[in-house]
């Protein structure tokens, strides 16, 4: 019976309340528009942390959770960076290097205890003919620790066995977009193509994997899926070995021109990159250190090389996307704070206006408690129809921003349906105030008010 008449009440009031707001539309509009871009913010701003969440741990899947990357540095940008230091550039012309090679790589996996596996790669620009057509590729040299350091699995066939790899034979794996290139609408297995002057036979498939631009320009990382790989010994045998070409390159200039005179010797390093994995992500920084020394050590104290932490930058980047989203959903908050302000203004003004009303009300029986509810049902109903607005702006602005910007937006049920109770619970929290104030005024006086 009391839930009834409860319900009843409830009905009413809601009922007033909606012919009051359908009446006042402009008023109510206005009043509601504090709400509307709060929650619309709010959403907004959270698709935004979501997507950048979405991307951050996409990269860490990228590059590998415990990954520290070598790479090479050409010798022309050793005589760029020593240039304005004399001192400096007269004891690194009296230096050699042997630069980064399969050695290092070797020695790193002996040494080192941390380590937990070692992946060097050898990446040359050319070409790939298939049915007359010539397309470009990338061709790298992997070691069959490659998949498991890049986080890699095949979609289709199988990885190079110890045979092919000792043998350097002519196989290969393709990356998804270089299958459906040159292969569309079949499966590459089982063909052939050439690559360069060499015709490698295709043993396997990458499963495809989403590398966005932003990823590739600031992790250095290549789109895989456009790649043709082949074992680290086959690119050596069968293509390029840098380090035999620049040893007979620099024993001809030290014949020809003394060993005291430096001669650059462009991209002397056997492999173009190195991606050590350790088996605890607490030892990534220390394992750094130690094979920032023993590099040096083995290039004869040339610091040709630079040492990187994928990691670490891609957690600076996450703290200073977290900082931006907090300072973004304070400045939401702060439009959904003043959104409740002008509701409370709004509502103490149609108290002050509705004087007599209240006494007549009051006067034929009504309660304070009636009175009350009559007012909060009016913000409740403000806020709701602002929170309703406001989740279909804050969508459609989240796909606007993703469309325009290019920064991926993630929207989520939770997300939208935690908006909506705030601007519910706004318009509770700052219609009890008006409300209070409609019920404690005395009928008598209100009947006598103009």
């Amino acid at each position: 019976m009391i839930d009834r008449i409860l319900f009843e009440k409830l009905k009413s009031s809601f009922s007033e309340a909606f012919w009051f707001i359908k009446t006042n539309k402009v008023r109510t509009f206005l009043t509601a528009l504090g709400i509307i871009f709060g929650v619309a913010s709010v959403i907004a701003m959270l698709a935004i942390g979501n997507g950048a969440e979405k991307e951050i741990l996409a990269q860490l899947e990228l590059v590998g959770v415990n990954n520290i990357v070598v790479t090479p540095i050409p010798d022309e940008e050793n005589e760029d960076a020593n240039e304005d230091d004399e001192e400096s550039s007269k004891t690194e012309s009296k230096r050699f290097s042997k630069g980064l090679d399969v050695l290092d790589a070797q020695s790193i996996k002996k040494h080192i205890p941390s380590v937990k596996l070692i992946s060097p790669e050898i990446v040359m620009n050319t070409y790939v003919i298939n049915n007359g057509k010539q397309n470009p590729v990338k061709l790298v040299g992997i070691s069959p620790s490659f998949f498991e350091a890049s986080n890699v699995t095949l979609d289709n066939g199988s990885a190079f066995c110890d045979y092919q790899i000792k043998n350097a034979m002519p196989v290969c794996i393709v990356g998804k977009k270089v299958e459906k290139k040159l292969f569309t609408g079949e499966s590459a297995l089982g063909k052939q193509i050439k690559v360069k002057d060499v015709w490698l036979h295709i043993i396997g498939v990458i499963e495809e994997k989403f590398i966005s631009d932003k990823a590739q320009e600031n992790l250095g990382i290549r789109d895989l899926n456009e790649d043709v790989y082949i074992p680290l010994n086959t690119f050596l045998v069968r293509y390029k070995d840098r380090k035999i070409i620049t040893d007979d390159a620099n024993a001809r200039n030290q014949n020809q021109n003394g060993p005291q005179q430096k001669i650059p010797r462009g991209n002397y390093h056997q492999i173009d990159k190195l991606t050590v994995q350790v088996a605890n992500s607490n030892q990534l920084k220390a394992t750094a250190e130690v094979l920032s020394k023993m590099l040096r050590r083995r290039h004869n104290d040339v610091l040709d090389f630079e040492i990187t932490i994928p990691i670490q930058l891609l957690k600076q980047q996450q703290k200073t996307k977290q900082i931006f989203n907090i300072v973004l959903s304070i400045i939401a908050g702060i439009s959904l704070l003043i959104g409740g302000i002008g509701i409370m203004n709004i509502m103490l003004a149609s108290v002050l206006e509705r004087t007599k009303e209240i006494g007549i009300i009051r006067a034929i029986g009504a309660t304070e408690e009636d009175v009350i509810l009559q007012f909060l049902s009016e913000s409740v109903l403000i806020s709701v129809g602002g929170g309703i607005v406001g989740i279909v702006l804050g969508i459609l602005s989240a796909y606007i921003i993703e469309a325009v910007s290019g920064i991926e937006t993630v929207l989520s049920f939770s997300s939208i349906t935690v908006s909506f109770f705030i601007a519910v619970l706004v318009g509770l929290t700052f219609g009890i105030f008006p409300a209070k104030a409609a019920a404690n005024k005395r009928p008598i006086q209100a009947l006598r008010s103009e």
